[in-house]
């Protein structure tokens, strides 16, 4: 999509700064910018709009040939406007998008070409359209046909769908999953239930990222999770582990992150840092947990990497302009006022 950011309140007017966001593509700009071989696939209008899309995924060496241009349909657009100091607010003008009809002919043919290591794909995809949900659920089967291991990032946003829906094809998803990544209040929808009703998760606001939202793995601002928080959901994890998930990575917030194996559970707190801007920084969360297992790193290595590119997002404006390099990653242990010359 076209990202635009408002300064204030969107109905006062003022100016708004131009990007792109997705969450997909800020996780392959994370990866890239670790130094490993991303490939994006989806889908962009023939405008402007989607030119500025694929030209900001090239320069940010991001591989966009499984990419289509659709020249019936519009690129996606989301606003984002900051409300209060740690909220903001998202809107979404994405139905009879390009991306809402991604059909799973692009998908088929972009892996089929060139089989991953790694699929990653999020619950945002098929809350877009039927077709959507399609092309997401087919490039399920050619991950398992391929033997690519497959990541799924929750991602959960209430503005396109709802809870009972999200939890029907969450569910129906899980046995293709080897890698399930959620916020803590995302892991019901995800459980097996024998009950007719289904609470919505707990978030505040239903924004991208936001401080004490679904999508939340920043380090400062979101609701604490009192106790021990590898306790707190070793059961909602165990149920997932028995049900074929090779691991599961629950997103905490200002507490950090904790990883659930068959070998027991691993935590790690949330790096320290000056909150600037913590949208975008679940995706940032993602990419350095998937860029540690690219590199063979065992869960504790890959948790420490994955909150040290989650608090490189928090620090910076944007979506994934704060991703940091492979060179940069040690550059949160540096002390206040540092001047690297």
């Amino acid at each position: 999509m076209v990202a635009l950011r408002g300064s204030g309140p969107l109905k006062l007017g003022g100016t708004m700064h131009v990007s792109i966001a997705g969450a997909e593509s800020n996780v392959a700009i994370g990866l890239a910018r670790l130094g490993h071989r991303v490939r994006w696939s989806g889908a962009v209008g023939a405008d402007e709009a989607g030119q500025l899309v694929l030209r900001t995924l090239r320069a940010e060496g991001v591989e966009v040939s499984g990419a289509t241009t659709d020249p019936d349909a519009p690129t996606g657009l989301i606003l984002f406007e900051p409300r209060l100091p740690e909220l903001t607010r998202v809107h979404y003008y994405r139905a009879g998008s390009a991306g809402s009809r991604l059909d799973p002919g692009t998908i088929e043919r972009a892996l089929s070409a060139a089989p991953p290591r790694v699929l990653h794909l999020t619950g945002i995809t098929p809350a877009l359209s039927p077709t959507a949900r399609a092309a997401a659920h087919g490039s399920l089967q050619l991950a398992r046909r391929h033997g690519a291991l497959v990541c799924l990032d929750v991602n959960f946003r209430a503005r396109l769908w709802t809870a009972r829906q999200a939890s029907e094809v969450l569910r129906e998803w899980l046995p293709y999953v080897d890698i399930l990544i959620a916020s803590h209040d995302e892991l019901p929808l995800c459980l097996p239930t024998g009950e007719d009703g289904l609470p919505e998760p707990g978030a505040v606001e239903p924004t991208v990222g936001g401080p004490g939202t679904t999508s939340d793995p920043a380090t400062t601002g979101a609701p604490a999770i009192t106790g021990d928080p590898s306790a707190a959901f070793a059961a909602q994890a165990e149920q997932l582990l028995n049900l074929g998930i090779g691991e599961v990575v629950v997103k905490l917030g200002a507490d950090g992150a904790t990883a659930f194996t068959h070998d027991g559970s691993l935590h790690r707190p949330a790096k320290p840092v000056r909150a600037v801007d913590a949208v975008g920084a679940g995706d940032a969360f993602v990419a350095g947990y998937l860029s540690a297992l690219l590199d063979g790193e065992e869960p504790a290595v890959r948790l420490e990497r994955a909150v040290t590119t989650g608090a490189f997002a928090v620090a910076s404006p944007g979506d994934w302009e704060g991703a940091p390099t492979r060179a940069e990653l040690g550059m949160l242990g540096a002390h206040p006022g540092t001047v690297v010359r």
